[in-house]
C-alpha cells in the first residue's frame, strides 16, 4: 500500500524553530559569567553594562513617573495602579536608580522622581484612555528591556528578563483594566 505524499511544507524555519533559537540565546546571554573580554565598547564591556543599567533605571523612573500622574488625574485608579507602581519603583531601585519615592507612596507626585529638565507626562482625557496609554509604555519598555539582554552579560541579564517579564505582565493587567 503505497502512503500518501507527505503535506506541503512551508519554506522557511517554523515557529518552533524560531521560539528555540531565541530561548537558547537568551540561555546562553544569561549563563555568561559576567567577565567582558577586556575591549572597551563591546558586549558585557563595563561601559555597555553601566549604559545599560542606568537608562534601565531611568525608564523605571520615567514609567513611575507615569503612573504618578494618572494617579493625580485619576486617584480612582489606586487599587490598580498603586501595586504596579510599587513595583516600578522596585525596578528602579533593582538597576540602582535613586529618586525615586518609596514603593508606600502610591498617588502623589513626587518632586525628586521627575527631573527638572522634563515635562511631567500628559495624561489622557479618560480613565480607558490613560490605562491604555499606560500599558502601551508598559509594552514598550519591557520590548527595549528585551533588546538589551543581547548586549549585557549574566546578572544584569536575568535582571533585565525579570524586569521585562514583569513590564509585559503590567500591559496586560492595564489592558484588562481599561475593559
Amino acid at each position: 500500500m503505497p502512503y500518501p505524499p507527505p503535506p506541503r511544507v512551508p519554506s522557511g524555519p517554523r515557529r518552533r524553530s524560531l521560539l528555540a533559537s531565541v530561548a537558547g540565546g537568551a540561555l546562553l546571554v544569561g549563563c555568561s559569567d559576567g567577565t567582558g573580554d577586556g575591549e572597551e565598547g563591546t558586549a558585557g564591556s563595563p561601559s555597555v553594562v553601566e549604559r545599560v543599567r542606568v537608562r534601565a533605571a531611568r525608564d523605571s523612573r520615567g514609567i513611575v513617573e507615569r503612573y504618578d500622574a494618572v494617579l493625580a488625574a485619576y486617584p480612582t485608579l489606586t487599587a490598580l495602579l498603586g501595586p504596579l507602581r510599587s513595583e516600578a519603583v522596585r525596578h528602579a531601585a533593582a538597576f540602582g536608580g535613586a529618586g525615586t519615592t518609596s514603593p508606600t507612596a502610591t498617588a502623589s507626585p513626587s518632586p525628586t522622581a521627575t527631573s527638572p529638565a522634563s515635562a511631567p507626562p500628559t495624561v489622557p482625557a479618560t480613565e480607558k484612555d490613560a490605562l491604555a496609554q499606560l500599558a502601551a509604555a508598559e509594552r514598550a519598555l519591557a520590548d527595549r528591556r528585551a533588546e538589551a539582554l543581547l548586549d549585557v552579560p549574566g546578572e544584569l541579564a536575568r535582571l533585565l528578563a525579570s524586569v521585562a517579564a514583569a513590564g509585559a505582565a503590567h500591559a496586560y493587567l492595564l489592558t484588562e483594566g481599561a475593559r
